[in-house]
């Protein structure tokens, strides 16, 4: 018997049935447009042979005008058709099936060929669209008609059109967007009937044995975006225009509220899919923030939907369905949200990848295969870059030992995981240590380990990770001044009065941590979408509480520091960093950049602004948490290189960057993959 009966359970769509109910969600990944074919169809094959039952693909253009950016890739020709046949042959060979989204970014569209109902520009893009006239929307409808018939072609078994997000279509919804006085704006009515006619006219091109999925948004989270009302109206029109599913849109891209952030709750927007249970005949998908069988076992088994769709998680394991199945879930790659490799990655033109696994995107050029030639390994230091390396040369069939002063795996990794909002990385940590003792590593904890004691390994690698920066502030060994190890290890009191230095990640994560005092409205759904304005759209427009954010009082009073003459935070993640920021100001945390330390003071810390060193003022605080940055720990490095040991260096030991998981979980993946 299944621990997953709802899960597992197949979906008849009526021409075709699903093999359970999961859905990988779209993801832009920048593969296609890097026309390696062959990689994209291993990236979609692989998640195929991994149990999902239905996959969408990256957004595909219907026309030049409507790509996300100049150049995104669309099925344009019959070239760019055979190259789609080579993936859909894949993933069928692999026993899946897959669906290519239709993706008319309209005014989002970053180039000045855009187009939209009306010429009101995004604020994410700076580019004004054209307001369409009635041959321009014309065009744009035909297009989509054509898109859906060389996805048939290309041997797609379904397409997704994109009505969300505040997208092309999505932008014709709302008065937000669409000031037209025509028959595509005014009444709701009108405004509706550009989605409404797409879904009509592309069943009427492709007959009825082929799935047309709808992504529709259930809460914009917008000024004057969508009533609860209006989304049951478009549903149904959809259906009735021959939609085969429907699925959850949550937010437009332009909105300032988190949505699939690892500080959002988990399925947190799984409510308002519920909303349209039983108001529509066909199934329903719910989404964001899914993450593991059993958050998405209790979203079906609690009626929020007929189906889940994931997206990252995939990214972090292509075998989530094959392990929920056999009773491995714990082996479940965890996706943490973290964005760092997704979607920071696709809005910076790379290709996207996974923190947790690098392997994603890059399935045909990071090939872990079983060594003809197993060795004995030394691994010293168990964070991240330690572990990912552990686990790989473990899975490759060499005999590793892994060791560690501390007395628990995970290294920094645990100090993240205590920062409200990070509750991800616990589920990390643990997935770890669940993998060493799955692979029968050797670890030893509570260790100081000598070069000496490394003798007689075939490969040793050093992953000690960072030290602490020494700021040199005059006055610092005041016992007022403690270090952000102390603090999030709980080994520190800090007092009412904060200045934390440094405003990278970790001063962020620090001062999060300070103004929460342990709690954490990730963990409490109701209150965290009080913290940030939400309600229902049955109560109010797009979602959004007329009184707007009403977060919790701060726990302390915090001022965030740096000696960069530039905004605290402005080299944060490009998709998370305004979550961080916004959050913090919530709190009433002061950020201030352009500052000189002087010296630590009875009252507090003496700053100065800009070179010159001007208006000198003391910042009163009962607390001074120095998080100035790191330096490679390299202690035992340096001892073994003087006995003429060669050793592989690896992670913040190699180059201390901002605690940068992501670059030492590759690192080290990188390196195991090749011993």
């Amino acid at each position: 018997m299944t621990l997953y009966p709802n899960l597992l359970a197949p979906l008849d769509l009526g021409h075709v049935t699903l093999k359970n109910r999961v859905l990988m969600g779209s993801m832009h990944t920048n593969l296609e447009e890097t026309k390696d074919w062959n990689r994209v169809a291993e990236f979609y094959a692989t998640r195929a042979r991994g149990g999902v039952s239905l996959m969408v693909t990256g957004g595909m253009a219907p026309n030049r005008e409507g790509g996300v950016f100049p150049g995104a890739a669309g099925l344009f020709n019959d070239t760019d058709i055979a190259n789609h046949r080579i993936v859909t042959d894949r993933v069928h060979d692999a026993g899946g099936l897959i669906a290519m989204q239709i993706l008319h970014a309209g005014r989002y569209a970053y180039g000045p060929e855009c187009v939209g109902a009306s010429a009101i520009k995004s604020p994410i893009s700076p580019f004004p669209p054209k307001a369409l006239d009635e041959d321009g929307i014309e065009k744009q409808i035909q297009d989509f008609v054509t898109a859906t018939l060389r996805a048939r072609e290309a041997g797609y078994d379904g397409v997704e059109i994109m009505g969300s997000e505040g997208y092309f279509l999505n932008q014709f919804l709302v008065t937000h967007t669409n000031n037209r006085t025509d028959r595509w704006g005014g009444s709701y009515e009108n405004r509706m009937r550009l989605p409404v006619e797409v879904v009509r006219r592309c069943r009427d091109a492709i007959g009825p044995d082929f799935i047309i999925i709808y992504r529709i948004s259930m809460i914009d989270l917008i000024p004057n975006g969508s009533t609860h009302a209006e989304v049951v109206q478009l549903a149904r029109a959809v259906e009735a225009a021959g939609a085969t599913m429907l699925n959850t849109g949550i937010g437009w891209h332009e909105a300032r509220i988190p949505t699939i952030a690892t500080s959002v709750p988990r399925a947190a927007f799984s409510w308002v899919t519920r909303k349209l249970m039983g108001k529509v005949g066909i199934p329903l998908i719910t989404s964001n923030r899914i993450n593991t069988p059993d958050v998405a076992e209790d979203v079906l088994a609690t009626g929020c939907a007929d189906m889940v769709s994931m997206a990252r998680p995939f990214l972090a394991d292509p075998d989530f369905v094959a392990k929920a199945a056999a009773g491995k879930s714990a082996q479940i790659a965890p996706c943490i949200a973290c964005n760092q490799a997704c979607l920071d990655h696709t809005f910076q033109g790379k290709i996207s990848t996974c923190l947790v696994n690098p392997r994603a995107c890059h399935e045909t050029e990071l090939v872990v295969t079983p060594t003809a030639t197993p060795k004995t390994i030394a691994i010293v230091g168990a964070g991240p870059a330690g572990l990912s390396t552990a686990i790989t040369a473990a899975e490759r069939g060499h005999t590793v030992t892994l060791f560690d002063r501390a007395d628990r795996v995970g290294g920094q990794l645990n100090m993240a995981k205590v920062v409200p909002g990070k509750e991800e990385f616990i589920g990390f940590v643990e997935w770890y240590e669940t993998m060493l003792d799955t692979l029968a590593i050797d670890v030893r904890l509570n260790t100081e380990v000598t070069a000496d004691m490394l003798a007689g390994f075939d490969e040793v690698i050093i992953a000690t990770g960072v030290v602490p920066r020494d700021p040199g502030i005059p006055g610092q060994d005041d016992a007022k001044v403690v270090s952000y190890i102390d603090v999030l290890r709980g080994g520190a009191r800090v007092g009412e009065k904060v200045a934390v230095i440094g405003a990278g990640g970790i001063g962020f994560d620090v001062s999060d941590f300070l103004v929460h005092d342990g709690h954490s409205a990730t963990e409490n759904l109701p209150e965290w979408l009080t913290d940030w304005g939400v309600t229902d759209p049955a109560e109010h427009r797009g979602g959004l509480s007329p009184e707007g954010p009403q977060p919790s009082p701060p726990a302390r009073r915090v001022t965030l520091l740096q000696r960069k003459a530039e905004a605290p935070g402005k080299r944060l993640g490009k998709t998370t960093g305004w979550i961080h920021r916004m959050g913090l100001r919530m709190k009433n945390v002061k950020m201030l950049g352009g500052m000189n330390y002087e010296r630590v003071t009875d009252e507090g810390l003496m700053i100065s602004h800009g070179e010159a060193r001007e208006n000198p003022t003391v910042i009163e605080a009962d607390t001074i948490v120095l998080c100035a940055g790191q330096l490679p720990d390299r202690r035992l490095a340096d001892a073994l290189e003087a006995q003429g040991v060669n050793c592989h260096i690896i992670g913040g030991a190699d180059v201390a960057v901002e605690l940068d998981a992501k670059r030492a979980i590759d690192q080290g993946t990188r390196l195991a993959a090749t011993l």
